[in-house]
């Protein structure tokens, strides 16, 4: 076969399998996220190996998957930056911001001892205290959903905490990517601080100052899908900008542009169109990738104990910090519990992190396994978890506001 014959075949099957597999993880009551990862192990060289098989011989194959994929997480943040809602952060109060600050930096300390602990360097162990950091609630907030719950005091809060967490992952991430590539001197790393706020102040300027001025007048342009159009250029121009320009993140870049656009009346336009488009093709095929990349028979010896431990203080992390900073700012105890519970699931904000470190040659393959591992369970016992919880004890009503529920894909 010619390459892209052998391309064609390949982006057929990924989507064939994570579509398969997010359909049975649905219908056994899981996230559709947990069945595409899965999916992705299987045709990994965990199992299959799939794009080793005697028939691809194209050198190439995985790179331009790992493209398509890279696509998937910039369209992947940028939704995530359309759906922020600063009026819901604002309104779940203290209780939101502690417990996403709390979230953050527990699970960072646990993150970067545990690693200090089994001789690994403290650059990288760092970034693993940055993988831990990470949350998603879209499997939450479906669960309180499904519970009636999520326009609950708990259910507020824990979309604001989620918010805060983003943010601060984000901009933690950027920051260490940022010194990492400037050196260790002073000089350096005052250059790199002010780049890469030069950057972020200038594109939330330009970006506040352009995005509705562009809302106005996009319904005068007389091409197919202007929106969407006009929407993926500038989160694509963003993304790189973040990179080459700020020296930050790809994904800090397009998730300040889906911020930004969010607050325009493309909003809903975008949303329904970049939903569609993300997860109908480029999403899919990341998630697969994930698996593509990780090899579980590597968890042997320490690094299977390594394992055991970073698991633990991924589940410790976010349930003691996010807990106990809203117990201290207003909770009970069983909502408290709850708040925790909430925001364990690293879902794919964590493998976004972690796959940045991979292609930045921070982790190893080995280290980007364990990772893997710890989203695969945080995701399959979360709602277990908060199901327990909440059948505990009772939430309180909020407010009767609008609530917009994250994605579950």
């Amino acid at each position: 076969m010619t390459p892209i014959l052998q391309f064609i075949l390949a982006v057929a099957v990924i989507l064939l399998c994570a579509k398969a597999g997010a359909w049975l993880s649905v219908r056994l009551g899981q996230p559709a996220v947990l069945g595409e990862l899965l999916s992705g192990l299987l045709l990994g060289p965990s199992v299959l190996d799939f794009l080793h098989l005697p028939f691809f011989t194209d050198a190439h194959l995985g790179e331009s998957i790992g493209h398509l994929a890279e696509l998937g997480v910039i369209l992947l943040m940028f939704i995530a930056g359309l759906e922020v809602e600063l009026s819901e952060m604002r309104r779940a109060g203290r209780v939101a911001s502690a417990s996403g600050v709390a979230g953050v930096a527990l699970p960072l300390v646990l993150g970067l001892g545990t690693a200090l602990a089994f001789g690994y360097p403290f650059q990288k162990s760092l970034f693993m205290g940055i993988i831990l950091t990470a949350t998603s609630v879209s499997i939450s907030a479906q669960t309180l959903l499904e519970l009636n719950a999520l326009r609950s005091r708990l259910g507020v809060a824990l979309l604001g905490a989620a918010v805060v967490d983003d943010v601060l992952v984000i901009l933690v991430l950027s920051l260490f990517l940022a010194l990492a590539a400037g050196g260790g001197g002073a000089l350096d790393v005052v250059v790199v601080v002010l780049r890469m706020v030069l950057y972020l102040g200038g594109a939330i300027v330009l970006g506040a100052w352009l995005f509705p001025r562009i809302a106005r007048r996009i319904e005068y342009l007389r091409v197919s899908e202007a929106v969407m159009v006009v929407g993926l250029i500038v989160t694509l121009l963003y993304a790189w900008a973040a990179e080459a320009l700020g020296g930050v993140a790809l994904i800090t870049g397009a998730f300040i542009a889906g911020v930004l656009f969010g607050r325009t009346p493309m909003r809903h336009k975008l949303d329904t169109g970049m939903h569609t488009l993300a997860y109908a093709f480029f999403v899919p095929i990341f998630f697969v990738s994930i698996g593509l990349e990780a090899n579980v028979r590597l968890l042997t010896g320490d690094l299977f104990a390594f394992t055991l431990v970073f698991l633990v203080m991924a589940i410790i992390g976010k349930i003691v910090g996010s807990g106990l900073a809203a117990r201290w700012t207003g909770f009970s105890n069983a909502e408290a519990l709850q708040m925790g519970i909430g925001m364990v699931s690293r879902g794919e904000v964590g493998l976004i992190v972690a796959t940045i470190g991979v292609n930045e040659g921070i982790i190893s393959e080995q280290v980007f396994t364990v990772t893997v591992i710890m989203v695969l369970v945080t995701t399959l016992i979360t709602p277990l978890a908060l199901r327990w919880a909440l059948a505990r004890g009772a939430t309180t009503p909020a407010r009767p506001v609008p609530v917009a529920a994250q994605d579950v894909e």
